[in-house]
């Protein structure tokens, strides 16, 4: 099986609460069987602080075209940047 990139948004409370809701979503929009290539094959996410003055989504996408190690193995975490307050960005590679 190979690997997808994904990019998903979610708001909640805290990033916990997001990524429950943001899995939850993908598992009710791609099913429950696996190698979705979406962050329904992700079981936990790391929080990676964005440089002052940089744009979020181009930080992670920046991540994802360094191949950062913190977010490059499909069966690793997820990572997760907090966009704006109770809004948070989770991306990396799933199993697809």
């Amino acid at each position: 099986m190979g690997s997808s990139n994904f990019y998903h948004v979610s708001s909640a409370n805290d990033a916990k609460q997001a990524f429950t809701k943001a899995r939850d979503e993908a598992l009710y929009d791609h099913g429950h069987s696996g190698y979705s290539g979406t962050i329904a094959e992700k079981g936990k996410f790391v929080i990676i602080p964005v440089p002052q003055g940089t744009n979020p989504y181009d930080y992670a996408n920046k991540l994802m075209e360094e191949d950062d190690p913190r977010i490059s193995d499909k069966w690793g975490p997820a990572g997760c940047i907090e966009v704006e307050k109770g809004k948070y960005l989770f991306f990396g590679w799933a199993s697809s």
